[in-house]
Parts: structure tokens; sequence; C-alpha cells
């Protein structure tokens, strides 16, 4: 498991208290008050380290790959996932799947962005940074609640939309601003959740909502640390102090 910094102390104290239950159980000796002791140490180092967090470290925490995505709540709180896919104008955005669900016996449209665990699905899903067509395509199943009498929801986690040549030509600012507008003038509720990162105009271009929801170690700003640095201190490696 990918470790933070900050968390080696715990990983140090997990491998002591294995190393002495396999020797308590391989060698049939007592060390009950050992691994008594250990144990209420990692309870202490863990509640002493996730108590004062640093604010550049939640953020690290609602970046960890091992963080669950959008479509892991799915699989395991929304039952009868249907996805429906593209914008009918340009095309499919996988950073921005979406669909039919239902959760606790309520029919839903639920959306959200979907980052990958490996490259190869990062590349897919843009890192969970969607372009104009995610915005549009969440706006048409928005619209299509709104038409069926559904409630949404909106499982927020990117670092923000994506700002390349290509989505600043398909107008990616148009297709967020008219799902700010057009998430006001619904007619059912709209629950967000913010899973991991909310980033700037990524994040509220399906964060308009009735309720909006933080898991812990989440974030919600108007921009991502790295921006932030690289606008005031001109480098990206200013990004915890810009967390601050």
């Amino acid at each position: 498991m990918e470790l933070l910094e900050f968390e080696k102390p715990i990983a140090e104290l997990e491998k002591e208290l294995e190393l002495l239950q396999n020797k308590s159980r391989s060698q049939d000796i007592d060390l009950s008050s050992e691994i008594s002791a250990i144990e209420r140490k990692l309870i202490e180092t863990r509640r002493e380290i996730y108590d004062n967090l640093s604010p550049w470290q939640r953020v690290q925490i609602a970046r960890h790959t091992k963080r669950p995505y959008m479509l892991d709540y799915v699989a395991r709180s929304f039952t009868d996932f249907e996805e429906l896919h593209g914008d009918r104008i340009v095309g499919d955005d996988h950073a921005m799947p979406g669909g039919f669900a239902t959760i606790n016996g309520q029919r839903c449209i639920v959306i959200g962005h979907q980052k990958g665990r490996d490259l190869k699905e990062n590349l897919k899903r843009n890192f969970g940074s969607a372009h104009p067509e995610g915005y549009r395509k969440s706006l048409r199943l928005m619209e299509l609640a709104n038409k069926f009498s559904l409630p949404i929801v909106a499982l927020i986690d990117t670092p923000g939309a994506f700002p390349g040549i290509g989505a600043e030509e398909r107008n990616i600012a148009e297709a967020i601003a008219r799902n700010l507008r057009e998430m006001m003038l619904l007619d059912v509720p709209i629950v967000a959740v913010v899973l991991g990162e909310g980033g700037s105009g990524g994040a509220l271009g399906i964060g308009v909502a009735d309720k909006v929801l933080m898991m812990e170690n989440a974030y919600y700003s108007v921009i991502s640390p790295e921006g932030c640095a690289a606008i005031l201190w001109k480098h990206r490696k200013h990004a915890p102090e810009a967390a601050e």
C-alpha cells in the first residue's frame, strides 16, 4: 500500500506488531503484554497524527490512490446502475460517468468524476479532469432526472476541469457556466458529495445542490494548491504553503 510520509511511524508500529504476533504464534511464547503495549502505542500514534493533520496532509489524503472513487461508491451504495454515454454534441467523456441508479429503493440519477487507479486508466479518465463533453453530458442526465422527477446525486472528485487547448476551443467555461445556471433552475432535489478533491469550477460544475456534503479529509477549494503556488510563487514546490 502506498504510504504517505507522515504515515510511516504508523507503518513501523504495525510491522513491529505483526512480527511480535508471528513470533508468539510460531514459537509458542507468551508475548501478550508486549503486544498490548504496541497496540496501545499504535492507537495513540494514529490519534496523534490524524488529529493534527496539516492542510497539505489532508490534501495528500484526499488524493490517495487507495481512496474510494466515484464508481466504487456507486458499486457499493447503489444498485441497478445503468451508465449513459455522450453529450449528443461531440462525444463521451470517461472522466464524468453517470446514469440511472437506485439507492435505498429510490430511483435516481447519479453523476460524478472518476479517476484511475493506474496510468492506463488515468489516461482514459483524464485523471478525473472532465472535458466540456463531460459537463454537457451531466447536464443532459440532470435534465432527464428533472423530466422523470428523479433526485440527483453528484459525486465530486476532481483537481479541476481540464485546461487544455481543445477544451477551451470547445467552450469548457460556457459548459460549466450553463450547468451552474441550469442546476439552480431544476425542480428535483440535488445532493452533492465531495469524495476527495473539490477543485475549482471543475467541482462546482456539478456541485450546485440543495445539500452539499464532504467526506472526511476531502477538500473544496477555488483552486488547487499547485495552481495557487504557480500564481503566487511561480513554482509548484510551494503547494504545501498554498494549502495553508
